[in-house]
């Protein structure tokens, strides 16, 4: 299977739906890395990046995963390196292939990190979920189109090979039922706790920090207005005002109205929306291997792999 798109012509600049034209002239099993490329990194690149970083928000409400974060202290005291770091290694894997050389490495720091630990199964497997159906959702409500079928099947086979190459085990074996399971899961696991209200605090704090501090009290109620009510009680976090909500929801449109009538992208920005603070020199300023956390010092034993089954 091919690591990187052939050569192709490049898309003139009034014709919106190329990228679509040349998504829809492909397989969406075989030819899944391909079509997940153009989807994220030409059609919808700052789409895709707010989709997961809301997905990777929204694993918190299960009190198992945010427990384990909570006790590795890396959101409280690394916020800012746990987004790049999960951001960078996902960017490789997705630019590269999951096959190349950088893209193996990239997995195998993933690897690293997550071996440390007794992690269910089913939690890998729905923080995998949120990575196909997170984006679906946002763009089919606030994308400047929705998502076509070819689109859906190939990020569902995307990420089915990289959990695969994660060791994730009982993958479901269509986009439906992958779905199903997602829906299911989340019904049976979110609740509050407070491992969630801390993981979630310090991710929101992680974003207020990325806007001048006048802003930031709206920039925490902007956030909140894209968490659903379930979400939101699972962190113990206040609903928004209602005119939080409509001035995201409208802004969001407005963004998708003006983005219908913009060219077609000539280059990639897949992994360009990664908000680097601490790799200025992206794409060569790390080494692939830097990434991720460090084993923490002083994690009870419960958590580890070698103590508990995963």
């Amino acid at each position: 299977m091919p690591t990187a798109p052939p050569e192709i012509p490049p898309p003139r600049r009034g014709d919106r739906l190329y990228w679509l034209r040349r998504i829809h002239a492909l397989d969406p099993e075989t030819d899944h890395q391909e079509i997940y490329r153009i989807s994220a990194g030409h059609e919808f690149p700052w789409d895709y990046n707010r989709a997961l970083e809301l997905a990777l928000f929204r694993t918190f409400c299960v009190p198992s995963i945010s427990a384990l974060l909570d006790a590795t202290g890396e959101f409280a005291w690394r916020p800012q390196k746990r987004y790049e770091d999960t951001g960078l290694l996902m960017a490789e894997i997705a630019k590269n292939g999951y096959d190349s050389p950088r893209g193996k490495e990239s997995l195998r720091s993933i690897n690293r990190m997550h071996g440390r630990y007794a992690i269910p199964n089913d939690d890998m497997l729905y923080v995998l979920s949120t990575f196909v159906y997170e984006p679906v959702d946002w763009i089919d409500t606030f994308g400047w189109r929705r998502l076509s079928h070819h689109e859906r099947r190939a990020a569902y086979h995307y990420y089915r090979e990289v959990g695969l190459r994660m060791g994730i085990r009982e993958i479901p074996g269509d986009y439906t039922a992958f779905r199903r399971f997602k829906t299911d899961y989340e019904h049976a696991h979110f609740r509050y706790a407070d491992t969630n209200a801390r993981v979630g605090r310090s991710t929101l704090n992680l974003v207020r920090s990325w806007f001048p501090r006048p802003a930031r009290p709206l920039a925490d109620a902007a956030v909140r207005s894209l968490l659903n009510a379930r979400t939101r009680e699972a962190f113990g976090f206040a609903a928004p005002p209602g005119w939080v909500v409509r001035a995201v929801e409208t802004g969001l449109r407005a963004r998708a109205a003006v983005e219908t009538q913009m060219p077609p992208r000539r280059t990639s920005r897949l992994a360009t929306e990664v908000r680097s603070q601490l790799y200025p020199g992206w794409p060569h300023g790390y080494d692939i291997s830097d990434l991720g956390a460090e084993a923490p010092e002083g994690i009870g034993r419960e958590w580890l792999r070698d103590t508990a089954e995963r």
